[in-house]
């Protein structure tokens, strides 16, 4: 009985695991953001990863309020997918072009920080992505053998 009672009940985002690599990836892009600024890199270093460090946050957001349950209408975890897998192609073109010619300290530090942010996204969207083949929701959910009804 006390097993229908638990599988009910959602643990929170934060002490989740696709939490807990959620706000890793937050807090090393805006690790990699700040080495950035204090460099003053090129404007393209700072914009895209202001830009990551916006999308993350709105992420996390909308799983803590828990929005993706209310808007049903949304797959939210192909988005997050999608996000993460640009997030990786951005932050390894950003960290590499960083990396290339030596510049300052901060610069190389923005960048080695930007290849642990997509390491990162990779694993953040490899978490999601297996959670979609083994525990399905919504229509897209695999129903057993046994529970389907036979038209005879």
């Amino acid at each position: 009985m006390e097993k229908l009672q638990l599988k009910g009940k959602h643990r929170p985002f934060c002490f989740s695991v696709k939490g807990h690599v959620k706000l890793l990836r937050l807090a090393v892009t805006v690790t990699s953001m700040t080495f950035f600024i204090m460099a003053q890199a090129p404007e393209p270093y700072i914009v895209i990863t202001g830009f990551e460090v916006a999308v993350v946050l709105f992420f996390i957001i909308l799983y803590i309020v828990r929005l993706d349950r209310l808007m049903k209408w949304l797959f939210w975890p192909l988005l997050d997918i999608i996000n993460s897998m640009v997030t990786t192609l951005f932050m390894v073109i950003i960290s590499i072009l960083a990396l290339i010619p030596e510049t300052t300290t901060f610069t190389v530090l923005g960048g080695v920080f930007g290849l642990v942010t997509a390491t990162c996204c990779l694993a953040d969207g490899a978490l999601i992505y297996r959670k979609l083949l083994f525990n399905p929701s919504g229509p897209y959910q695999k129903k057993p053998d046994h529970d389907k009804s036979e038209v005879l």
